[in-house]
């Protein structure tokens, strides 16, 4: 059962639940945003992408934070993505984080994109 993210509840009172890939796409999104130290008993999870929008915006700190995201991705959803590519772009207050991956039990490449800062939507 793929339970919709943040936790809810759907018009029936029962637990909201969320298609297959919308619940990968919220998966990666946790991960972006979540900070290492963040969670009990997992002091590991997460990339920390959130803070990306207080640093300042340089090709290595960009390159750097790119490889970050793609371990932590590769870390925790290695039995459902395979990680194709991650570009993390930055623009003043918004960091743009792109996603290629592919779900492994059906073989589809999926592209996600997410923004993290003033600008995100």
């Amino acid at each position: 059962m793929d339970l919709r993210y943040p936790y809810g509840f759907d018009s029936t009172g029962n637990t909201a639940r969320t298609s297959h890939l919308a619940h990968i796409r919220e998966m990666i999104e946790q991960i972006l945003l979540t900070a290492p130290g963040e969670r009990v008993n997992r002091p590991n999870f997460g990339s920390g992408a959130s803070r990306l929008v207080f640093e300042p915006n340089s090709a290595m700190m960009l390159a750097a934070q790119n490889q970050l995201i793609q371990g932590a991705l590769q870390q925790w959803l290695l039995d459902v993505v395979r990680v194709e590519s991650v570009s993390v772009e930055g623009d003043d207050s918004t960091v743009s984080i792109t996603v290629q991956y592919t779900v492994l039990e059906t073989d589809q490449t999926q592209t996600e994109q997410f923004q993290v800062g003033e600008g995100a939507v």
